[in-house]
């Protein structure tokens, strides 16, 4: 970990984008609108000696306009290449045999090195699939998918969302059902629920899928506190074995999230029966987080829901996976524990970076905006559930809640100069700013930043 003696700093860029010029704004200064982003792909030269594989590269390449960078045997070798484009996105294409754990925890590691500071410099996805055309049609995926119903095996925050069902894996029986927003209401249900989760999957159809519970790379036991069937995977085919070894197989073609937050080793791509790729290639899976290793702190996953979850429609996945991940590096500079060091390079993304999922926007426990006007930029909180604002939505999982207030700017900035807020403790990067949860909140007082700051 690089030395960040102070809680604020302006970042400085290897090499910075050149990207169209943002027009000042006239008072009342407005919300920030992202140009479009630089994207590179980056594939090992093996990879792209494949015709099948290169034309994932291909495919990716002609959607974001990407430009290209090949490393021989470590990925490792793309460092200058990623330094001098210093993208926003970057996506990592690997045939399945090659998207390891130690290739997630490198590009993990990787990421962070682009400057001079401790946090992730370009948001990235690793996108691989149970074979060529299933990474393909993960890669052709191009319609921002607008989440409008979650469905999961856990417990989640059902207020924020429009649509969705949860399965208890704790208590038996249990079912929360919420249906085109109205109130959740409890169900009873028979206790093996293998196939009831199948057929939501396959008639339900969520946009977003979310796990929790004992699992390994060949299946996932559903109830965590007492019998239920598990899922399971073979030579790409998810299904579901009930307790009594009933076979129900997943057939869900719509594209879809897959949030593994809190299982051990589902996204670990061991050989070509791994359940990560068995959720790509017949539960069409479009992006998925998950843990390569067993779990046992929970911070980088569970937290992944503070962000996309919980703030409906204010991030995608992947800037909800980046925002979480910004929090664990910020926390293990600030309050170092084995458990974040743990979580720090084992958590999976998968995926096109760039392809846009987040849920339907709807009220949330604070509003937050970015602005900017003749070079000066503000970043205000707004509370909108009184002295509970600031205070966990939901608890179920480990690590909930307390995550800081973060937004990402459209443009990297540098020459960053506080005007005021400094007693919020902010973090400004070229290209984000962090401002820790106070936890408790004073709706009367405000919760604003203001600094200054030029474009390249």
């Amino acid at each position: 970990m690089h030395p960040h003696p102070a809680p604020l700093r302006a970042l400085r860029a290897a090499a910075l984008l050149t990207l169209p010029s943002l027009p000042l704004l006239a008072a009342p200064p407005a919300p920030l609108t992202p140009p479009p982003s630089s994207y590179l792909v980056v594939a090992k030269a093996s990879t792209l000696a494949d015709p099948a594989w290169r034309e994932v590269v291909q495919a990716l390449q002609r959607k974001h306009q990407g430009a290209l960078a090949t490393y021989q045997s470590s990925v490792a070798e793309v460092l200058a290449p990623l330094q001098q484009a210093f993208p926003r996105h970057t996506c990592f294409v690997t045939p399945p045999a090659e998207a390891t754990r130690a290739f997630v925890s490198q590009v993990h590691q990787l990421t962070r090195t682009l400057d001079d500071d401790i946090y992730t410099d370009t948001q990235w996805g690793i996108l691989t699939g149970y074979n060529a055309a299933n990474a393909l049609a993960i890669a052709q995926e191009s319609a921002p998918l607008t989440i409008h119903k979650v469905a999961s095996g856990t417990q989640f925050a059902l207020d924020m969302v429009e649509d969705g069902l949860w399965y208890d894996e704790l208590v038996p029986h249990k079912m929360v059902r919420k249906t085109n927003g109205g109130s959740p209401e409890t169900r009873s249900v028979p206790q093996d629920t293998t196939k009831a989760l199948v057929d939501t999957l396959n008639d339900y159809r969520p946009d977003c899928f979310l796990t929790s519970g004992h699992a390994t790379e060949r299946n996932w036991q559903i109830g965590f506190a007492y019998p239920n069937g598990y899922f399971l995977s073979q030579h790409g085919q998810l299904f579901g074995s009930d307790t009594q070894k009933n076979r129900f197989n997943v057939t869900s073609p719509n594209p879809k999230v897959y949030l593994a937050i809190g299982n051990c080793l589902m996204a670990h791509i061991d050989d070509p029966e791994a359940m990560a790729l068995a959720w790509m290639h017949s539960a069409a899976v479009r992006q998925m987080i998950g843990y390569t290793v067993t779990t046992w702190f929970g911070y980088a996953g569970w937290g992944c829901l503070d962000y996309f979850i919980e703030q409906p429609g204010r991030y995608t996945l992947a800037e909800s996976f980046l925002a979480n991940h910004h929090a664990l590096i910020h926390l293990l500079n600030t309050a170092p524990s084995p458990g974040l060091l743990h979580d720090r390079d084992v958590l999976a993304f998968y995926g096109d970076p760039l392809w846009e999922a987040r849920l339907a926007d709807r009220p949330k426990a604070w509003e937050q905006s970015l602005t900017q006007q003749d070079g000066t930029y503000t970043f205000s909180i707004t509370p909108q559930r009184g002295t509970a604002s600031f205070a966990p939505i939901d608890t179920n999982g480990s690590q909930r809640g307390g995550r800081p207030f973060i937004a990402f700017f459209p443009k990297r900035l540098h020459h960053i100069e506080i005007v005021s807020g400094g007693d919020l403790h902010p973090v400004i990067a070229d290209d984000f700013i962090l401002v820790p949860n106070p936890k408790t909140c004073d709706p009367t007082r405000p919760y604003q930043v203001v600094f200054k700051a030029r474009e390249p």
